[in-house]
């Protein structure tokens, strides 16, 4: 049995191993290095179109899970994207940044009361 080990971008790396008894195989080093898979990591084994397809998966924390929720991480892309188009800002002081944040809070607020007389009419 041959296994392939592909990256995502798609670059050939090819190697032959052989499956030894209790079924178990060595990836060779430049596949480790190439996936950057080190000892102790686990790897995702499946079969497509009669091929055993692997991929590396890092475990986590479980205190640290929630980083990782599809909601986090739409925050983060989000957050990158400010960064990236300069809707940052900045404060000389902590109490001058809470401040801000508070005056951001109090418009809210108001633009929503205004909206709900709005629509109350």
């Amino acid at each position: 049995m041959a296994v392939q080990v592909r990256k995502k971008t798609e670059e050939k790396l090819s190697e032959l191993v052989q499956v030894r008894k209790k079924a178990q195989i060595t990836l060779p080093q430049s596949v480790r290095k190439e996936l950057g898979i080190e000892e102790g990591d686990f790897l995702d084994i499946r079969v497509e179109n009669g091929e055993a397809v692997l991929k590396v998966k890092k475990l986590i924390d479980k205190d640290q899970a929630w980083f990782w929720t599809r909601r986090w991480q739409e925050g983060e892309r989000e957050a990158e994207a400010d960064i990236r188009a300069g809707r940052v800002h900045s404060f000389p002081t902590f109490e001058e940044g809470i401040e801000f944040l508070h005056e951001q809070a109090r418009q809210y607020d108001k633009e929503q009361a205004t909206k709900k007389k709005k629509a109350a009419k």
